[in-house]
């Protein structure tokens, strides 16, 4: 990957986008063209990782070994349309679409899939990232597998079946539970309380389960079927009604899963 004549691609500047290209200069891979429909972008990263800019689809270059996709779901398919001269390596960035879309465009297709949540603003440590790759024929993979290690020490061949999967328990776990964060950031809102109360014990919860499973990990009054205290929780959030129904939702779950009980909150 650190070959002179070894070129990159890279299709997008947003939040994966901008990391994965940071990350990959700073290991010393040459990524000769940064693309985005909004040339500021294009021009700030390209700029950054001493690339070539472009917000012009029909500009992409045809010279890269590897052309990587870090685009919405929604546009990995009216970009590769713009590919289907390209003889080398394609691969998309997305958790849930499968790298099968790519098949009607491009003989050599792929995944390269880092599975963390990215904010351009926040930096990230691409040492504790899992990458998750996947391609089309063996050597290609090998390719993949090989950029990968020169990111992260934690590389995955997870298949299209597979990353469907991993998505879904991956929304579970980030997205569901930012939301969750934000209900609770809402409810202190409300009542004049600082978020900042809340962030030690989420600090705490996201440690715990480092090192024990989330079932040995579930505290609180749904475990211990305290109903007192879930009714008192009930009686106060019918003036949320959006928040109530997720309360009774989540507590009836963890009911029936019966988790073991730790230490209580």
């Amino acid at each position: 990957m650190h070959a002179a004549d070894y070129a990159i691609v890279l299709i997008g500047a947003g939040n994966v986008g901008y990391h994965l290209g940071l990350r990959l200069h700073e290991q010393g891979v040459h990524i000769a063209q940064v693309f985005s429909r909004t040339m500021h972008k294009a021009q700030a990263l390209a700029d950054a990782i001493e690339a070539e800019a472009t917000d012009q689809l029909s500009a992409i270059r045809r010279d890269a070994n590897l052309y990587i996709l870090a685009v919405h779901d929604s546009a990995i398919v009216e970009v590769a349309t713009q590919l289907t001269d390209i003889q080398t390596l394609v691969v998309h960035t997305s958790g849930a679409t499968p790298s099968t879309v790519l098949a009607d465009y491009c003989t050599r297709f792929g995944i390269f899939y880092p599975l963390q949540t990215f904010s351009i603003s926040r930096p990230v440590d691409f040492s504790q990232i899992p990458i998750c790759v996947h391609a089309n024929n063996p050597a290609d993979l090998q390719q993949l597998e090989a950029l990968a290690r020169s990111l992260s020490p934690l590389i995955y061949r997870i298949d299209d079946a597979q990353r469907a999967i991993l998505h879904v328990a991956a929304v579970f776990v980030n997205n569901f539970a930012n939301h969750l964060f934000y209900i609770g950031y809402d409810i202190l809102q409300q009542a004049h309380l600082p978020f900042d109360l809340l962030r030690p014990l989420i600090q705490e919860t996201a440690a715990k389960v480092q090192q024990q499973s989330p079932a040995a990990m579930q505290t609180g009054p749904a475990v211990r079927h305290d109903q007192v205290t879930i009714e008192q929780h009930l009686a106060y959030l019918q003036k949320y009604p959006d928040y109530r129904l997720l309360y009774e939702m989540l507590t009836q779950n963890i009911k029936k899963e019966h988790f073991t009980n730790g230490e209580e909150i």
